[in-house]
């Protein structure tokens, strides 16, 4: 029997998908390609793994057997590897894709503390939007994914192939620079239209806004003045003085704390965010699966910021 690596690790890929395009795609090949490397490992084991005629595609009583075994040589081998290239893989450094937000004003103290719990971990930190982050990790060109949980589980990711820790428990908050007494120069107080900073269409944190607006008479006195899809855009607006703005509030401590900046309403106005640390479980890379498994093993208070 001659068996590819390759092989093995399309099967499990496709036993997690139950689609060749989306295993095609995660394995980096042509749909073509793939399907014909599945039809290898059939040829070569001797026995129709794959039930092609069901849509999602469905495993055949031995392609549910084998897919034990496959699993079973695919992560031994990645251990062995792991094993074999020893502290090489402890200095290998870590590509991560992060919101912007997060990665300005969240991502340093959150890495500094994680890294007192696993010691040194050179990474590397690319900001880009969350809908472009969660294409960067389902195509495997990245290690790790920093980002706002979705409670409306629109981003549709399978917590099987992508785990997640929670490392943060944070809220948006309504802001605005404050008028001569200290008091919000923009608030919900009294009857006039509001100058509203935006987030764009796209933007996650904006979704969350329109979640909390939408059954809210107050959100008709909003009026958009300017729009943006990165946090630290909209804060840098408030504190001109161009309006008010629901602001993460890890991006606006110190304002908080000078008053430079004020809320522009009351507590029952925040918007409660998690923020989590994703990894793809299709894309094998030691250096990766070994900080998971430490992770795993440290205290709740060194995962989060």
């Amino acid at each position: 029997m001659n068996l590819e690596t390759k092989w093995l690790e399309d099967f499990v890929a496709l036993s997690n998908t139950r689609s060749f395009s989306a295993s095609a795609r995660q394995r980096h090949v042509t749909q073509p390609a793939f399907s014909r490397r599945i039809r290898s490992l059939e040829q070569a084991v001797g026995a129709t793994l794959v039930d092609r005629s069901t849509t999602p595609v469905s495993l055949t009583p031995e392609g549910q057997l084998f897919l034990v075994t496959a699993r079973n040589m695919v992560e031994q081998l990645n251990d062995s590897l792991a094993h074999l290239r020893g502290l090489a893989m402890d200095n290998e450094a870590l590509d991560i894709v992060a919101a912007h937000s997060l990665a300005l004003a969240f991502y340093p103290p959150w890495i500094s503390r994680l890294q007192k719990g696993v010691g040194e971990l050179p990474t590397r930190l690319v900001a880009m939007n969350v809908g472009d982050a969660i294409h960067v990790l389902r195509e495997g060109n990245c290690d790790l994914m920093l980002a706002y949980h979705d409670p409306y589980a629109t981003m549709q990711l399978d917590a099987e192939i992508f785990p997640s820790f929670s490392i943060g428990q944070v809220k948006m908050i309504p802001v605005s620079v404050p008028d001569t007494s200290g008091k919000p120069r923009f608030s919900f107080d009294g009857d006039g239209p509001i100058p509203f900073l935006s987030y764009t269409q796209g933007a996650f944190l904006g979704r969350s806004v329109r979640m909390l607006l939408k059954n809210e008479p107050g959100r008709m006195r909003l009026k958009t003045v300017y729009e943006t899809a990165m946090a630290e855009g909209l804060k840098g607006m408030a504190l001109q003085g161009v309006g008010l703005a629901w602001i993460p509030d890890f991006c606006i401590r110190d304002e908080l704390a000078n008053g430079k900046l004020v809320r522009a309403a009351e507590s029952d106005w925040d918007i409660p965010l998690e923020i989590r640390l994703y990894r793809c479980s299709l894309v094998h890379k030691p250096g990766v699966e070994k900080l998971w498994r430490r992770m795993m093993k440290l205290p709740s208070d060194f995962l989060r910021a």
